[in-house]
């Protein structure tokens, strides 16, 4: 199978030999060996999203004599409004988001926020640092599969943080291209329109919101890297294949 990286890679890749064969003593897609595809959300699960968003919050907040409890309350604020705007229709680009969502909770908050906080969030993005387990078992897993990232930003966005990774990725999609934010499905079916129905797909990542509740209604397969060892994934009612800690974890079950 070959990728149409002209329209969905942001990063030139040399060629990969998609023809793995499931394992013939393989009891299904849960055994991993039967994947050819594995597939990432990319800031939470690769990129260490929220140490990156609070430094950037802190900063913004520097002299505002906000305490602790306050810029978390803050935080908070945001995040249920990045969610409700990404939500809205018509789509917006991501970086409106990052202005709506910041003046929006600033709003909220009751306080004066500087303005300057949703202009950082979007230049300090591209900087923000992968967990120190992501290229390790990236390394490891793009000998034996092809990989994906499934992104809720910009193309320009991503592209800069496709930089701290040390393997190329064969297939991205971007809200940008799909003009939609997950959890709804786009990025998900046009995924699936590339790998096509009928190959083995493991989507994996940290949100049950964003990715895995959706994935699951959709029928593809799930791993769930619960790196704060969250009770939530007791409460889902979709399937999860696999709940790992980490991603070294994940490989080790992956690459036996």
């Amino acid at each position: 199978m070959s990728l149409d990286r002209g329209r969905l890679a942001l990063e030139p890749s040399s060629p990969r030999d998609c023809s793995r064969k499931p394992d013939p003593e393989g009891k299904g897609l849960e055994n991993p060996r039967e994947f050819e595809f594995v597939t990432f959300d990319c800031y939470g699960t690769l990129i260490d999203w929220e140490t990156g968003i609070r430094r950037a919050f802190k900063q913004a907040l520097e002299g505002t004599g906000l305490n602790q409890a306050q810029e978390a309350e803050l935080f908070h604020l945001y995040e249920e409004e990045e969610r409700r705007i990404e939500s809205q229709m018509p789509y917006r680009p991501y970086r409106e988001v990052l202005a709506l969502a910041a003046s929006s909770a600033a709003r909220k908050f009751g306080k004066n926020i500087p303005e300057n906080l949703s202009s950082l969030l979007a230049e300090q993005l591209p900087s923000w640092a992968p967990f120190p387990d992501t290229n390790p078992a990236l390394e490891r897993l793009s000998t034996e599969y092809v990989l994906g990232i499934l992104s809720n930003v910009d193309d320009d966005l991503l592209r800069g943080t496709l930089k701290h990774f040390t393997v190329p990725f064969d297939l991205v999609v971007t809200a940008e291209r799909v003009r939609s934010y997950k959890p709804e499905t786009e990025h998900f079916e046009e995924a699936r329109r590339t790998i096509g129905a009928d190959r083995g797909w493991l989507h994996v990542a940290a949100s049950l919101y964003h990715d895995i509740g959706p994935a699951s209604r959709l029928g593809i397969n799930t791993a769930w890297i619960n790196r704060k060892n969250s009770p939530e994934g007791k409460r889902f009612r979709g399937k999860i294949v696999r709940e790992t800690k980490n991603l070294i974890q994940l490989a080790d079950w992956l690459t036996p």
